[in-house]
């Protein structure tokens, strides 16, 4: 690859390489306050690359690659080339992890007490877990959260946030002072805009938690909550889980003692102040 960038997001190592050089300065932008892998040393790496050598350079395609590929996927154009490096290390994590039981979901800690937020797309728990950030809470990852199978602990993993449509206008208010990536038109997820993680969500990746809560947020209903049994959580945790099944014994004894040891609340809420009250008093 003609460039590279290496960074370390919470206990993993990337190495992005890429044929253009603009989605590395857009990497190296927005992951400019975060660490390079530990010796160096990443644990995978992704390519973004053309898949003929004119592609390079008349109509960009790029195509995502790396260590773990699905075949046949759709090139991306030059424009989405960012969204693309993020994509890149989604698949590595979501074909390869195996020293952490991944969860789909959001994650925000406050005080040693970790909430985990899953639903469907479109559920709102990226909105919620920037929100909450800007009202204290330590983002500890927005598209996966670790749990570790040997202390049952969650590990802070804290990506770029991919706030999506509407969204982008309602954090873009809530933190103006925040840093945010180019905003990426017609995406197959529609438009999409990054948000950088504050400092404090940074600097402290490394410290693990302790999940206090698991959240099924569901966005568009008038505001109501109900407790989720251990049975219906455990199914859609598994659901949410993109190596639940490649961790065999491992992931089902770590999903058992999170789902016997926390408990689990559906909410629906209108709008998002509805939202960031009805998450802080089940934390609470």
């Amino acid at each position: 690859m003609r460039h590279v960038f290496h960074v370390k997001i919470g206990p993993i190592g990337f190495r992005v390489g890429s044929d253009w050089r603009q989605p590395i300065a857009q990497l190296e932008t927005l992951y400019r306050d975060y660490p390079e892998p530990d010796d160096g040393i990443p644990d995978f790496s992704v390519r973004l690359f053309a898949a003929r050598p004119w592609r390079r350079f008349v109509r960009p395609a790029v195509m995502i690659g790396g260590d773990y590929t699905i075949p046949d996927t759709a090139p991306l154009p030059l424009s989405l080339g960012l969204l693309a490096a993020e994509m890149g290390m989604n698949l590595q994590m979501a074909l390869a992890q195996r020293r952490y039981l991944l969860l789909h979901a959001s994650c925000v800690e406050r005080d040693g007490r970790a909430v985990l937020m899953t639903g469907i797309s479109g559920a709102g728990k990226s909105t919620l877990a920037a929100l909450l950030m800007a009202r204290g809470w330590r983002l500890m990852g927005d598209e996966f959260a670790l749990v570790d199978p040997e202390t049952g602990l969650l590990h802070g993993f804290p990506r770029l946030v991919s706030l999506k449509n509407e969204s982008v206008a309602v954090i873009e208010a809530a933190l103006p002072r925040a840093r945010f990536g180019p905003l990426q038109l017609a995406t197959p997820k529609g438009d999409i805009r990054h948000l950088v993680p504050d400092a404090d969500s940074i600097a402290r990746m490394a410290e693990p938690a302790r999940a206090a809560a698991i959240l099924f947020p569901r966005f568009g209903f008038e505001a109501a909550q109900r407790p989720v049994l251990p049975s219906e959580t455990f199914v859609r945790l598994t659901q949410a889980s993109t190596n639940y099944v490649a961790m065999g014994e491992r992931g089902f004894d770590a999903l058992t003692a999170l789902v016997r040891g926390v408990p689990a609340v559906a909410i629906d809420y209108p709008d998002a102040a509805t939202a960031v009250a009805q998450v802080e008093a089940v934390a609470a």
